[in-house]
């Protein structure tokens, strides 16, 4: 495997796991986070029995915390359904759930976003071509790992994500780093008139040329991490705190899972994101 690293991410292979790291977050030495690369899936697809998968699911969740350093019993990991709603994981959330790794609890279905200022809790979302964002205040340390698909671009989960951030813990806009994963880029982001059309009556407060282009009759692609790194801005994010990984998912499918190549066969890389205790 090619080393993907780049002026904003490192390739690590660490203990036979290998994942992305972005160097600015590397600079605070209390965050854990990673975006694991297609060797091993963090979903429960496959044609193993549920038992089996789960087992699978549980065995590569290990692999990876001993990867990074962190116990599995800190994990949460929502079951994500492209929607745009982000849940707080404050402390009467968290004390009234079992200290064991959480994997599709059901009081996080239909979640595509975290966040918390709690430390000792490492977030896992799952990835097959969306946006992952990752947020950190550093000042406030507060995170957010933030699942933005198509669907949840457009319905603006991003822009939850850090409004609630601001709004729950007081956070400055100015302090927040927001660091977007791999992901389907425009290059092979494509689509036909109806989610176009969506997509331009939701963003005409941006430059749509700069968003969408039409490439034949009916065929359109459009920029999702563009348009993620503009509400950012009109939020308030600094422009040098907004850090793109530079990775498409589709280009680089032969490292990472990919659901617009593999269908219903495409595995998932996860998204990790945590604070560690002191």
């Amino acid at each position: 495997m090619q080393d993907l690293s780049n002026e904003n991410i490192i390739h690590v292979k660490k203990d036979n796991i290998e994942y992305i790291q972005f160097r600015k977050l590397l600079e605070y030495p209390e965050l854990v986070h990673c975006y694991t690369l297609s060797a091993y899936g963090f979903d429960i697809a496959g044609n193993d029995t549920y038992k089996q998968k789960r087992d699978i699911l549980y065995s590569n969740f290990e692999k990876l915390a001993k990867a990074l350093e962190i116990q599995t019993n800190t994990i949460i990991r929502p079951y994500q359904t492209h929607t745009n709603v982000v849940e707080a994981i404050d402390n009467n959330w968290y004390e009234n759930h079992e200290k064991k790794i959480s994997i599709f609890p059901k009081e996080l279905t239909n979640v595509d976003g975290l966040i918390t200022n709690i430390p000792d809790i490492t977030f896992s979302l799952g990835f097959a071509d969306c946006t992952p964002l990752y947020l950190y205040d550093p000042v406030k340390k507060v995170i957010g790992d933030i699942h933005s698909g198509w669907k949840g671009t457009l319905q603006r989960i991003g822009e939850i994500a850090a409004k609630k951030m601001i709004d729950k813990y007081y956070c400055n806009p100015k302090d927040i780093i927001c660091c977007i994963g791999p992901c389907i880029k425009k290059c092979h982001f494509e689509v036909e008139e109806d989610v176009a059309k969506l997509f331009k009556d939701e963003f005409c407060d941006m430059d749509i040329k700069e968003i969408i282009t039409k490439i034949s009759e009916n065929k359109y692609v459009i920029d999702t991490t563009k348009i993620n790194e503009n509400m950012m801005k009109q939020i308030g994010l600094k422009e040098e705190n907004i850090i793109d990984s530079g990775i498409c998912t589709v280009c680089k499918e032969q490292y990472m899972h990919s659901y617009r190549v593999r269908k219903e066969e495409a595995g998932r890389n996860t998204a990790i994101l945590g604070i560690r205790g002191k």
